[in-house]
């Protein structure tokens, strides 16, 4: 399928699956990878290491286990998608709001829909659905799959 050519059922030419690594996200990949592979639409996999700019230059070798760790997941959900035929384009951030670097990217990479999991992996879990997903829903510029738990 083209980048101007629409999926037929979908209508989605774009898509971007975020994730964390959390359970949550596993079962948001297996969505975004479905409709991939059912429409040929190009995915794009975005992970944000949630780093605190002052926490950063006090822990700076958490923050690289941290960027490895995100490299790793990365490199799994490739192979994955590569499993049923999909080529990805992996995107790695590093900040201390993930929502924001997920908005921009559904924006510049002008996305159709943004797949993520209802919550991650923050220790402040909001009763229906995570504070990063809530974000992502009030700011994105496209649509917004949230595949629950």
């Amino acid at each position: 399928m083209t980048d101007s050519t629409a999926c037929p059922i979908t209508g989605l030419k774009k898509i971007l699956y975020s994730t964390d690594g959390s359970l949550h996200s596993e079962k948001a990949l297996k969505e975004a990878v479905n409709m991939a592979k059912t429409c040929g639409t190009k995915l794009y996999v975005i992970t944000v290491v949630d780093v605190n700019p002052e926490y950063a230059t006090m822990a700076p070798n958490v923050i690289e286990r941290a960027e490895k760790e995100a490299g790793e997941l990365l490199e799994e959900v490739r192979k994955c998608a590569a499993k049923e035929g999909i080529d990805v384009e992996l995107i790695m951030h590093e900040g201390d709001e993930p929502w924001k670097f997920i908005v921009e990217e559904a924006k510049e990479k002008n996305v159709d829909m943004i797949v993520m999991g209802s919550h991650g992996r923050t220790g402040l879990a909001r009763l229906l659905m995570g504070s990063v997903t809530e974000k992502v829903i009030g700011h994105a510029p496209c649509k917004v799959l949230v595949v629950p738990a």
